[in-house]
């Protein structure tokens, strides 16, 4: 069954950065028929940025989510990642072909590095992501998971624009660093994890603004990041998480709510593999 009307939200609520609904769905450890429905359900709320990868072995899941829903293809915006053990020139453009076709669909909007590790070589990798961009089989090229040095690096030997870095981006991990390193580069920050893996839940600072508005800490969390300029995409798999998210788009913090979350003195990374590029 779809979504409501009355239920829908209307997704000219949702801002654009670049082009990028500053809100989506991230659909991180979500497969099968529930991934397939949270996606269907998102898009019938409002949703119109949806996001996977490769490595989550959940894009055939968002492809059937997004021809179960009543949206156009046109009016959805959609990323997925190329994993570490992918990265090799050819593979890039193999594996590239193999998700469009679990996908169902013909582009991608936005086609990521998902981390600067492994098989990973900046001219190699990104030369094969330009040619895709090239053919027409991406929109826009997007690395995650880069610091201040890798993305420098990868504006100079990409010949393809690269439109966002996808890092972990948070209240409890600002990382202001890099994005100011990405407004020097003029490429967006898409944040995942935005809500702290739960994290932010238990910060009394958040807690007090959310009653404050009568809205919940999920939504004030990603209000502040929206206020930074912050493209969001958290995960959510029922109907009720993925609305209570998507109407944070109504919120809009006052200058001393933005800035006392500003002040919390707590940094929190819950991403942190070994091979990530600050360790």
């Amino acid at each position: 069954m779809g979504v409501d009307d009355a239920d829908a939200i209307d997704p000219e609520l949702c801002p654009t950065a670049s082009g990028i609904p500053m809100l989506g769905l991230g659909t991180w450890q979500n497969t099968g028929d529930q991934c397939a429905e949270s996606v269907r359900t998102a898009l019938e709320t409002g949703y119109r940025h949806i996001d996977t990868a490769q490595g989550y072995d959940n894009e055939a899941a968002v492809g059937e989510g997004i021809a179960r829903a009543d949206v156009d293809r046109e009016e959805l915006f959609l990323a997925t990642k190329v994993s570490t053990s992918n990265l090799a020139h050819d593979d890039v453009l193999e594996t590239t072909r193999a998700s469009l076709d679990r996908l169902g669909v013909e582009t991608v909007d936005l086609l990521y590095v998902h981390w600067p590790a492994k098989t990973y070589d900046p001219e190699e990798t990104l030369a094969a992501f330009s040619e895709l961009y090239d053919e027409g089989l991406i929109e826009h090229v997007g690395v995650s998971n880069f610091e201040p040095e890798q993305l420098e690096v990868a504006v100079d030997v990409c010949d393809a624009p690269i439109l966002a870095n996808q890092i972990e981006c948070h209240p409890l991990l600002p990382q202001k660093e890099i994005r100011e390193a990405c407004e020097h580069y003029d490429v967006e920050v898409v944040a995942y994890s935005p809500l702290a893996r739960g994290g932010i839940f238990d910060r009394p600072e958040i807690r007090e603004i959310a009653d404050e508005y009568d809205v919940t800490e999920a939504q004030v969390s990603l209000a502040w990041l929206r206020e930074k300029g912050i493209t969001a995409i958290p995960k959510a798999t029922g109907a009720e998480h993925i609305r209570d998210n998507f109407e944070s788009l109504t919120l809009e913090l006052a200058r001393e709510d933005v800035d006392a979350i500003d002040a919390i003195a707590e940094t929190n990374r819950t991403i942190d593999p070994g091979f990530a590029p600050w360790n």
